[in-house]
C-alpha cells in the first residue's frame, strides 16, 4: 500500500543498500554525515503499533543490523537512532554516526552546528562508504 502524497511512497529515500518485499535500507547523501542510513517501511503506515508484532520485529532487528554495520565499519563515538514523521508520516528510522568533533555533537545533527568538520576527516569517513555498504550486506537479514 502506497500514498500518492508520500515522498516515502514515491521515492527510495537515499541510496537503496538493501531491499526485501517488507523495507529497505538507504545511504543517505549527507556531506557532513557520511554513513547515515535509513531503514524505511515499505508500505505506507505511520506508527509501530500500525504493523503487527512480528512486522515491528522485524523492522528494529534491521534497524540493530545496520547499527551494528555502522559500528563495526565507522566506528563512532555512539550511533543516534530517531524514528520522527512529523515532515513525512511514513514509518523509516534514522541511524546516524556521531563523532565528537562532527559539525553538531553533542547535540542533535538537527541543532545548530556548533563546528566545522575538517574536509579531511569527512574524506576519510566518505572513503568507508563501500565497506559500509558491504557489511550492512553482510549483517542485515529479515527472517523472522
Amino acid at each position: 500500500m502506497t500514498t500518492s502524497g508520500c515522498e516515502l511512497c514515491n521515492e527510495d529515500g537515499g541510496e537503496i543498500i538493501f531491499r526485501n518485499d517488507k523495507l529497505h535500507v538507504v545511504l543517505i547523501d549527507d556531506a557532513n554525515y557520511p554513513g547515515f542510513c535509513r531503514v524505511i517501511w515499505n508500505a505506507h503506515v505511520s506508527e509501530m503499533t500500525d504493523l503487527p508484532p512480528s512486522d515491528r520485529s522485524v523492522l528494529m532487528r534491521t534497524v540493530c543490523q545496520v547499527e551494528t554495520a555502522l559500528r563495526e565499519v565507522l566506528q563512532p563515538e555512539k550511533i543516534n537512532l530517531a524514528s520522527l514523521g512529523n515532515m513525512v508520516p511514513h514509518l523509516h528510522w534514522h541511524l546516524i554516526p556521531r563523532f565528537a568533533d562532527d559539525a553538531h555533537f553533542p547535540k542533535p545533527v538537527w541543532a545548530q552546528s556548533v563546528r566545522q568538520t575538517p574536509t579531511a576527516v569527512l574524506a576519510q569517513r566518505r572513503a568507508l562508504l563501500p565497506a559500509l555498504r558491504a557489511a550492512v550486506a553482510r549483517h542485515v537479514s529479515c527472517e523472522a
